[in-house]
């Protein structure tokens, strides 16, 4: 008799940022799956009981130091600058790759998706089920409600660097790509600023310790239409990307987004 399938094997960067740790913490509660690997820029106190070594021993880390196997899958949740590094020794030891981070340069986001070329790597600006069934709404929406208005506004904690959020940079393209007479984002307004044809408005709010809200409203016809999603801690965003990590181990290389994991259904 075969014994239990051994558990997946992690690699989580960022390890002392708040995604990152939120991920050590979900994955240290989760059947199946086991941190083998946490970095961070510079070493600290373990995090859930896992070591924390600095950044910079990643690509040993990835190819199996200390006469151990490598990880069978990283989880990233940093900076576009450092995701693009740790993509690019992933694709050097063969390691998928999973990624929330948001806020790259066109360069950059050229740089990620040529890691892709040699392994599995798996962008999302969400890793959270309900941002993911928003989308498809706010996709259904503006496809129904021709020449309504549409307005989006984001919340976010007070230290969130990128505005607006990679999640509603994702939403914006959702619509633009339904609305083909939407194709001006216009950032907030001031002074004289009535509405002009082809534009979304773009709001992005920063406060307090706000996890995440995405409001998109559509306005037209003497009705309107808000469609909600409030993040309630990041739990829910750790345990999506180890959904991610899951589903993505053992995949062909390749651009992947966590749609592919949602349609996977049972199969994730």
């Amino acid at each position: 008799m075969s014994g239990p399938e051994p558990p997946l094997r992690v690699a989580v960067t960022g390890a002392g940022g708040r995604m990152g740790r939120e991920v050590i913490e979900a994955a240290s509660d989760r059947e199946g799956v086991d941190v083998a690997v946490a970095v961070n820029r510079s070493p600290m106190d373990p995090v859930a009981g896992v070591d924390v070594r600095a950044a910079a021993d990643l690509p040993e880390l990835l190819a199996g130091d200390r006469g151990e196997g490598g990880p069978d899958v990283l989880v990233d949740f940093t900076g576009p600058a450092s995701a693009v590094a740790y993509a690019e020794a992933c694709a050097d030891a063969g390691v998928p790759m999973v990624t929330g981070t948001t806020g790259f340069e066109d360069s950059q986001a050229d740089s990620l998706r040529a890691a892709s070329d040699a392994v599995p790597v798996l962008k999302a600006s969400n890793f959270a089920r309900g941002v993911a069934a928003l989308r498809r709404a706010v996709r259904e929406a503006a496809a129904a409600l021709p020449g309504y208005d549409v307005e989006l506004t984001e919340t976010h904690h007070n230290g969130k660097r990128d505005a607006p959020s990679g999640t509603a940079k994702s939403i914006l393209d959702d619509v633009e790509e339904v609305r083909a007479d939407l194709d001006r984002r216009v950032h907030g307004r001031e002074g004289d600023a009535p509405r002009d044809a082809g534009e979304i408005g773009v709001h992005a709010r920063r406060a307090g310790d706000v996890t995440g809200e995405h409001e998109v409203l559509f306005a037209g016809n003497r009705e309107s239409i808000e469609l909600t999603h409030r993040a309630g801690d990041r739990g829910v965003f750790a345990e999506g990307a180890l959904d991610a990590a899951v589903w993505l181990a053992g995949r062909d290389p390749g651009w992947y987004d966590f749609g592919d994991v949602l349609d996977a259904g049972d199969d994730a």
